[in-house]
């Protein structure tokens, strides 16, 4: 699945344009590697996400295309920082 679809079904970030806008920006690393808006994730990725002030590191647990919102929590798992963001 591509990274920025992943971080909007995941409900990380809220909406996939702000996704991709912060993938383009080099916002957003995986692995420690400066991500794009397509790179394909897996499981067991780390992904780092930095806000203003804020920075989020959070670990793929599932991955999945349709995800309730209910449900949404569970593809990640927080390693650093808060949720709640964008």
């Amino acid at each position: 699945m591509r990274l920025d679809k992943y971080l909007k079904v995941s409900r990380i970030i809220k909406r996939r344009t702000i996704a991709k806008e912060a993938c383009e920006g080099g916002r957003v690393t995986i692995n420690g590697k400066v991500a794009k808006p397509s790179t394909d994730i897996k499981e067991g990725d780390v992904i780092e996400i930095t806000f203003a002030n804020k920075k989020i590191k959070a670990k793929i647990v599932s991955i999945a295309e349709h995800v309730r919102k209910e449900d949404a929590r569970e593809m990640y798992e927080i390693l650093e920082g808060e949720e709640d963001q964008e």
